[in-house]
């Protein structure tokens, strides 16, 4: 075998593993491919390169950078808050409310910042409505999902297939071309959603809530009974009455660990009480003299829960030399919160340990404990590596927890109450937006352009500043797509792509368009799974176009098989980045997706076999 196509095989084999194991961070895979491609002399460095500028790429980071400029403007809180208001609905009434937004505002805009500004917004309604926060989590996101496939700008996946179909010598797709299936898929999805989340979602409010400020997630800390406290010789359950929800998991004394201690076990002076609540009554009882506060993760050091609160952080040191008697009250009155922070899927902090995070340091916030897949972590905590959705509960002052919210590695779900607002920029990002929706519809120009230009009104009329827009530009999304494009060109250059295709007619044959779109939405939504969407969709795209040249027949429709199945992705927590982002929250289980998302997945599988050779002829 030729040694082009083998080590092109070995390369792909090789960093799929990589792309699915995350042994190695996805920026350093991207970057491994980017350069295997060129030393290998498959493609020139040029070729190697070209996934920087491919028109793709650059759409879809402007695309990115617009969502930003809406994200800022409020839009998409204003929207969801509004038609929040006074209701009262039950399960099937609030999902109803959660799926408007989230449907009509992900069609044209990315996403993950539409489902990350309405998770606290869906957690307040599910506390009003007395839903647990799992119940309607996953819903939100599928919302998400859907409405992305309905237009061009719906989805990156979507982007990404367009400007490869051009590149491959097609006319490429018109910005509503994909409505027809999206909106089949919506009314095939919401119906499933309403029908079946009652009955097949979990129900985990003791456990995995990330309810908004009256109403937060549970978490364990410790706590040490004091010398001369008020609480020496009661009983336990006198020390913490059960109107104060407050759940004793162990108590440590001397050598001796008790689990789940008896309720009329006597307290000493020195007992040491892990300790299960909400935040916020964590946060009250921390403030009680009577118990000394446990231990948080300050960087690399454990230190008080509550040192903070007496000023005993080093800017406060350091001021308290010089300040005036005035200054050094107000320092000593430090405002802190306790906060459930969410590490988003594109976060900066992903796989560093949390010692390494710096948040004391640079932020003066400590971390207090750690909620992964509905597990509590508290020993250990500087040693752990941190994952997509895992939840910290820490604590800072106000502005501190605002700034780590906004710089987009965490989103702050709990602890600092947000306004609502409609910023005087909103009708101007708004306009914007639409803008370059009608001049795309019109064909004015190539959409690449349009993204850009649209970023530059963003930035004259201050909508979004360079910062914010730099913040917004993923490099992991840029570095995937930069990588796979090129690997993508690769597969058709050494003729992969050709023989992948014939392989596939001569399993499926010809004579059956429906057998041939099943089969290949079926695959890119099985490697949409274990990869990515656009990882996917950048795959499998130079196979449909060879497959379209084989047989003669026209390639949308075998391109939108791809589409669609790259976007549809609900049965793993990986697929897709929005059902990364709720996995903390809701504490869902890989298998909570499996059970509520594989049926949908068969029913869009079948829905699109049947549908797209009606819509789109072969």
């Amino acid at each position: 075998m030729p040694f082009e196509p083998t080590f092109l095989l070995l390369l792909l084999g090789i960093a799929v593993v990589l792309f699915v194991t995350g042994w190695l961070s996805m920026e350093v895979t991207s970057i491994g491919i980017i350069v295997a491609l060129a030393v290998s002399g498959i493609l020139e460095p040029n070729e190697a390169l070209s996934g920087f500028s491919s028109p793709a790429t650059i759409t879809v980071v402007g695309m990115l950078v617009l969502s930003a400029g809406l994200d800022r403007a409020g839009i998409v809180d204003y929207a969801a808050r509004v038609l929040s208001m006074g209701t009262r609905a039950g399960l099937r009434g609030l999902l109803v409310v959660l799926a408007i937004p989230a449907i009509g505002f992900s069609a044209f805009m990315n996403n993950t910042p539409v489902v990350a500004l309405m998770i606290p917004i869906a957690l307040t309604l599910a506390r009003k409505a007395r839903v647990a926060p799992s119940r309607i989590l996953l819903p939100l996101s599928y919302f998400s999902i859907l409405g992305g496939t309905c237009t061009l700008f719906g989805t990156s996946t979507n982007i990404l297939v367009d400007a490869l179909y051009k590149e491959g010598g097609g006319p490429g797709f018109a910005v509503f071309e994909f409505a027809p299936l999206g909106m089949i898929f919506v009314a095939v999805g919401m119906g499933y959603v309403l029908l079946l989340a009652p009955r097949t979602l979990p129900d985990r409010t003791a456990m995995a809530d990330l309810l908004a400020v009256q109403a937060p997630g549970r978490f364990v800390t410790e706590i040490v009974l004091r010398e001369g406290s008020r609480y020496l010789g009661k009983r336990l359950s006198e020390a913490f009455p059960e109107d104060q929800d407050v759940n004793t998991l162990q108590l440590v004394r001397g050598e001796e660990a008790l689990l789940q201690p008896h309720p009329e076990l006597q307290l000493q002076a020195g007992d040491v009480l892990f300790v299960e609540s909400t935040a916020r009554n964590l946060n009250h009882l921390f403030s009680d003299p009577e118990w000394e506060p446990g231990t948080a993760v300050a960087d690399a050091e454990r230190v008080e829960v509550h040192t903070m609160l007496s000023g005993e952080i080093p800017a406060a040191q350091d001021a308290l030399s010089t300040a005036d008697p005035k200054e050094t009250e107000r320092i000593h009155a430090v405002d802190l919160r306790m906060a459930e922070a969410v590490l988003t899927p594109t976060s900066r902090f992903l796989d560093r340990r949390v010692r390494d995070l710096g948040l004391n340091r640079k932020h003066n916030i400590q971390v207090l404990a750690l909620r992964r897949r509905g597990r509590q972590h508290q020993y250990q905590l500087r040693e752990l590596r941190l994952s997509a959705g895992d939840v910290l509960l820490v604590q800072g002052e106000p502005d501190a927890l605002r700034q780590i919210n906004d710089d987009g590695d965490f989103l702050l779900i709990e602890g600092v109450e947000s306004t609502l607002t409609f910023p005087h920029k909103a009708p101007i990002a708004a306009a914007i937006l639409v803008g370059v929706v009608m001049a795309a519809t019109l064909g004015l120009a190539p959409i690449v352009f349009l993204a850009l230009a649209g970023i530059g009104l963003m930035l004259a009329t201050k909508c979004l500043d360079v910062r914010a827009a730099v913040r917004a530009i993923e490099p992991r999304i840029l570095l995937l797509l930069a990588s796979t494009i090129p690997l993508g060109y690769a597969i058709s250059k050494v003729g992969l792509a050709e023989k992948a295709a014939t392989e596939l007619v001569r399993w499926v044959g010809t004579e059956n368009p429906w057998l041939l779109i099943g089969t290949l939405y079926l695959l890119t939504n099985f490697m949409t799974e274990l990869l990515s969407n656009n990882a996917t969709a950048v795959l499998l795209a130079p196979i449909a176009l060879s497959l379209s040249a084989q047989l003669g027949v026209d390639a949308k429709p075998l391109l939108i098989a791809i589409a669609f199945g790259a976007s549809a992705s609900f049965s793993t927590p990986i697929g897709y980045q929005t059902n990364t982002l709720v996995m903390g929250p809701g504490g869902y289980r890989v298998t909570d997706y499996i059970r509520f998302g594989l049926p949908l997945n068969i029913i869009m599988a079948i829905a699109a076999t049947f549908l797209i050779p009606v819509l789109w002829p072969l």
